[in-house]
């Protein structure tokens, strides 16, 4: 099902000098933007992802949840209807000076690169999040060596992404047969890894901001999640 999540079984002030180590994919040049963006509640975030993620994670008012690529907080705060355990990790500086503005009661939100073996050392979460950020993950491998570190046994870990068969950045486009008269979808590459320089503000007639994207087929995926001990409950 396209886009759907996928369930697999206080104040922290970036006050450190050096950046994270991993390359900067964040969504942090064009905070301000992407801030005023998610206030809109048409969004995809607010109108179809939000809902579905509220549904099937299911989050109780005992457990800590912890989100990678958290960005400015967007989910954690719709989440602290729930839980007052909550913890947002991203490489974008400025998007976690952000959050921390939003004063959300019972999170933290810590800046760092979710690749980082160091971060979070003595904590542990009963639930996971990585909300289309995974796909500007470079190191995917240590991401979710990570996560499963920070996650307690039994725990949950929910991913919503772009769907890699379908939404290949670059590679992937709508066309129309006109003579059966039928639109579909074209897919170029599917199956080979590759980086894309994505345009984080298209439509706009502003400075231009890019990051990047990293396509992977749905096997690289499953076998990262698997070599750590996973398996797709739903």
């Amino acid at each position: 099902m396209k886009d759907k999540p996928k369930k697999f079984s206080k104040f922290s002030k970036p006050d450190s000098k050096e950046k994270p180590k991993a390359k900067d994919t964040s969504w942090g040049k064009v905070a301000d933007w992407y801030d005023k963006h998610l206030q809109d509640e048409n969004t995809y975030h607010s109108q179809v992802v939000l809902p579905n993620l509220v549904r099937i994670v299911d989050l109780k008012p005992n457990e800590a949840m912890l989100e990678l690529g958290c960005g400015q907080g967007f989910f954690i705060e719709k989440f602290s209807k729930f839980s007052n355990k909550l913890t947002g990790v991203d490489l974008g500086k400025t998007l976690i000076e952000q959050a921390n503005l939003k004063k959300i009661s019972g999170a933290e939100f810590i800046w760092a690169s979710a690749d980082d073996e160091k971060i979070l050392k003595d904590k542990k979460f009963d639930v996971i999040t990585v909300i289309l950020a995974l796909q500007n993950m470079k190191n995917i491998a240590a991401v979710v060596k990570n996560i499963k570190r920070l996650l307690k046994p039994g725990g949950r870990v929910y991913i919503v992404l772009n769907h890699p068969s379908f939404r290949i950045p670059q590679r992937s486009s709508w066309n129309m047969d006109k003579e059966k008269k039928i639109q579909y979808r074209r897919i170029d590459a599917y199956m080979s890894e590759f980086e894309a320089k994505i345009d984080m503000t298209p439509g706009k007639k502003f400075k231009k901001e890019f990051t990047l994207s990293y396509h992977r087929p749905l096997q690289v995926y499953m076998k990262a999640f698997a070599k750590e001990g996973f398996a797709i409950t739903k």
